[in-house]
């Protein structure tokens, strides 16, 4: 599989849905990761999510995938390639408690044979490349990637995303790019480094630092889904206000009015804070991020980018 370039967008739990995923892939990312679907819950709504998998025009499908159970992750693994999915991913990397509560994510490197029953089970289920995203291990005693990572490699996961935290750092402190270099000493297959790249220099460095083949960008992404992009060297968003307009109305034609306005409340609060600090009140912040009228949240936007175009045209 040939990837347009080594800026990844990483998956990210109610953050990176389609509308956001397509808005990546358009900025220039050069791999976009769909946020993970828990295999054990994989009911006709999801199925339904992932028919439209092939129309989503975000380039290669990738659909990341948490489960505790391999019979679970294979059945996942089969109906999202019968859905149109060109790579799974396995998820061991995610910190957040609803998933470890489930023995899911970053639990799985506290039983690394037991993880290895799940990569094994997806390897074998699917004639798709298997990927897998983990972190530097549980905590700083069991910091085990890089065993798991050769581990990996030799079950049949052609390409392996090391975020640069333990568990138990959650995303506090910084990212070791150092600590990969000892997965990347490991494997032979491609290695992705993520944590704490917000900028082209961060990437380069990152990469140097830890020997890795490519980088993947996620909160960075907060406020700014055109990061992965910027950072491999296109342009910006010409027209903010009109870019976030249409991710919003993009999000209320995705999952409907009611459940869109709801979704799209923390990205625009996203937009705010990185494009608009100091230029809007805290009466308007918590209009617009509790406004249930579309038309009231539009010329809120408008209003507040008007003011940021206005006060830039003045420095």
């Amino acid at each position: 599989m040939t990837i347009r370039n080594r800026i990844f967008a990483a998956p990210m739990s109610g953050v990176s849905d389609l509308p956001f995923r397509q808005r990546a892939w358009q900025a220039g990312a050069g791999m976009v990761v769909s946020e993970m679907v828990a295999s054990g819950e994989l009911g006709n709504g999801h199925k339904a999510s992932l028919r439209r998998l092939k129309h989503e025009a975000t380039g290669p499908c990738v659909v990341q995938l948490a489960g505790c159970r391999a019979d679970w992750m294979a059945q996942a693994a089969r109906i999202a390639v019968d859905e149109g999915a060109d790579v799974v991913d396995i998820n061991m990397g995610c910190p957040a408690k609803k998933v470890i509560g489930g023995l899911s994510g970053a639990a799985l490197m506290r039983d690394v044979p037991h993880a290895l029953s799940l990569i094994e089970a997806v390897v074998k289920a699917v004639p798709v490349p298997v990927t897998l995203k983990m972190r530097l291990g549980w905590d700083e005693t069991m910091q085990n990637a890089p065993a798991l990572a050769w581990q990996a490699e030799q079950a049949g996961v052609k390409m392996i995303t090391v975020h640069g935290r333990t568990r138990m750092q959650l995303y506090t402190g910084k990212a070791d790019w150092q600590a990969v270099r000892a997965v990347r000493e490991a494997i032979s297959v491609p290695l992705v480094v993520n944590g704490d790249i917000k900028s082209r220099e961060d990437a380069v460095r990152a990469m140097d630092i830890s020997g890795a083949d490519a980088v993947m960008i996620g909160r960075a992404s907060y406020g700014r889904p055109w990061a992965a992009g910027e950072i491999a060297g296109h342009a910006l968003p010409c027209d903010l206000s009109a870019y976030i307009l249409a991710h919003y109305e993009a999000m209320l034609e995705y999952y409907g009015e009611h459940t869109g306005m709801r979704h799209a409340r923390k990205h625009l609060d996203w937009y705010l804070q990185r494009h608009c600090a100091g230029r809007y009140t805290a009466e308007e912040r918590t209009a617009l991020v509790t406004a249930t009228d579309i038309p009231v949240v539009k010329a809120l936007l408008e209003k507040i980018f008007a003011r940021r175009q206005e006060n830039s045209r003045v420095a």
